[in-house]
């Protein structure tokens, strides 16, 4: 045994993965974690150690099946001798011995794993009542801290990701929630990594699914993108209507200066009826004879016929 004043460092194995490494030294929950390890098991544990290699060699070969474990690529075991962590950290990928009966071993998935947060009824900033739900992207980095600090780190992470989806979607208006869900996304991702940390989880995604709106929210945006849509088609069709009136006045002008234009004119207006309504007989009348009367119409008026 060594004094608490004298620690031998820590050996680490070459087949520890780097990702058995906590991310930040402040965390003074897993240093204490390791520090344990390097404390003796004490004559009794010592003991049992003994008596265990014993038994292993007196049942050999058939204690291989106990005694011999795989650890897959993806994976890391975590091994304590009479409740405390072996040197070395996590073990594997690959083959490695423990005594039966002293060792206990606990294997722990390194592969990014998913789960969707249910859907969380919240009121906005603005007061309105919606319905989110989400999904969470999250890998384990430090498998010891993951076992040592934390029950259950899946379901943890699960309860504090719904917690932090209804405590910064309480801060946003309905407007931002549905235009501005990239930026909720990096702030939600933010604080679980936060609060994930001390459990040697790495929440790596955050994504919004689906905001539900109440049935009459849906109908009071549907009736106000409806006036919006109307109001923009009366606005264009008043500036078709006066960009029209202002081409028929210069229309008018130039008729106007031209008596031959205004004559071509009429005879056009002709072959287009005559054209589309076979039926109609049209009796043309000179222009000449239409100003004739309108200028005997005005010498009548100002003489009192």
């Amino acid at each position: 045994m060594t004094s608490k004043g004298h620690r031998r460092p820590i050996p680490v194995s070459s087949e520890q993965n780097a990702s058995n490494v906590p991310r930040s030294n402040t965390l003074g929950s897993s240093t204490y974690d390791v520090r344990n390890a390097e404390e003796g098991v004490g004559i009794c544990g010592t003991i049992l150690v003994v008596l265990s290699y014993v038994l292993c060699a007196l049942t050999f070969p058939f204690s291989l099946c106990i005694a011999v474990k795989v650890v897959q690529e993806y994976e890391r075991a975590v091994i304590m001798r009479l409740g405390r962590i072996l040197s070395g950290g996590a073990k594997g990928p690959g083959l490695f011995f423990v005594l039966p009966c002293v060792d206990t071993i606990m294997k722990v998935d390194l592969r990014t794993v998913t789960f969707d947060v249910p859907p969380q009824e919240i009121l906005t900033r603005d007061s309105v009542t919606v319905s989110v739900d989400a999904v969470v992207y999250f890998r384990i980095f430090n498998p010891i801290i993951s076992v040592t600090n934390v029950e259950n780190s899946r379901y943890s992470t699960q309860l504090l990701a719904a917690t932090t989806l209804r405590n910064i979607l309480g801060t946003k208006t309905l407007q931002e929630i549905l235009s501005d869900r990239e930026n909720i996304s990096h702030s939600m991702q933010a604080h679980l990594d936060e609060g994930t940390d001390p459990w040697g989880v790495k929440v790596e995604r955050v994504e919004i699914k689906d905001v539900r709106l109440p049935v009459s929210m849906q109908r009071s945006m549907a009736a106000e993108a409806e006036a919006a849509r109307e109001a923009r088609a009366k606005i264009i069709a008043a500036e078709g209507e006066q960009k029209a009136s202002r081409s028929l006045k210069e229309a008018a002008d130039v008729i106007n200066e031209s008596p031959i234009a205004l004559q071509l004119r009429y005879l056009q207006t002709l072959t287009h009826i005559s054209a589309e309504k076979n039926s109609t007989i049209v009796f043309p009348i000179p222009i000449e004879l239409l100003r004739l009367v309108n200028r005997r119409g005005s010498s009548g008026g100002s003489t009192g016929f």
